[in-house]
């Protein structure tokens, strides 16, 4: 029986692939404006290759950017760049259609609802609280509170501690599955694939199940309870 339901949070209920690209694309034509000379499309490409090389959540992509072009750092230019990333990063944010009435909907049916991410906390939080979901968890577990990526089991074990449920009552949904259906499945959680978040072109996801839209972790609920 699921008792609780856990949500990897990028690109499972944030568009976070969209608002990083729109981030991005500010920020170059931010630093451009500053006096930067280059083709937009090559920036935003060097951008990304740094972040595919350092991580999504790396936070000098910019510096070293500037400095890898320019061989010195233009604070300027810099500032510029930042300041754009920033602007367009709290207005993309969003959640992908029906996350608030599907979160509603699971509190109002009683089951626990939580959080694993890789994110730092303080990245992880952000987010949440931009989305205004910050009152909607009843625990969320990031990077920053066990040290370990999924697919560790830590970062699952914490999130049943602080729910109280045993992980076999438990549904992970995650776009990710080499982190969040692996490692949800080794503590013997059921798992639901993000399909619509996935960036991989995933084939064959490993979960129990694999979902175009989040709602259906609505039908997911009731047919596992219902067995």
């Amino acid at each position: 029986m699921i008792k609780a339901v856990i949500f990897d949070l990028d690109n499972t209920l944030l568009d976070f692939m969209n608002m990083k690209s729109m981030a991005v694309e500010a920020a170059v034509h931010g630093m451009i404006e500053a006096g930067l000379q280059m083709d937009r499309e090559i920036a935003c490409k060097k951008i990304f290759s740094i972040y595919e090389s350092k991580g999504w959540e790396y936070q000098e992509v910019f510096d070293d950017f500037i400095q890898e072009e320019l061989d010195k750092l233009d604070y300027k230019i810099l500032a510029s760049g930042i300041v754009a990333y920033r602007k367009a990063k709290e207005a993309s944010l969003i959640l992908y259609p029906n996350v608030n009435s599907t979160l509603i909907t699971l509190s109002k049916w009683g089951l626990k609802i939580g959080v694993v991410s890789d994110a730092p906390s303080r990245e992880a939080w952000m987010r949440i609280c931009s989305v205004n979901l910050h009152h909607i968890f009843d625990a969320v577990v990031t990077f920053h509170d066990t040290g370990m990526h999924k697919p560790s089991p830590e970062p699952f074990e914490k999130i049943s501690t602080l729910l109280g449920t045993p992980p076999e009552n438990s549904l992970m949904v995650g776009d990710w599955p080499e982190r969040d259906v692996i490692g949800a499945k080794k503590l013997g959680m059921k798992t639901a694939f993000a399909k619509y978040g996935d960036v991989f072109g995933t084939k064959e996801s490993g979960a129990d199940y694999d979902i175009l839209n989040v709602k259906e972790v609505l039908s997911i609920v009731k047919k596992e309870n219902q067995e």
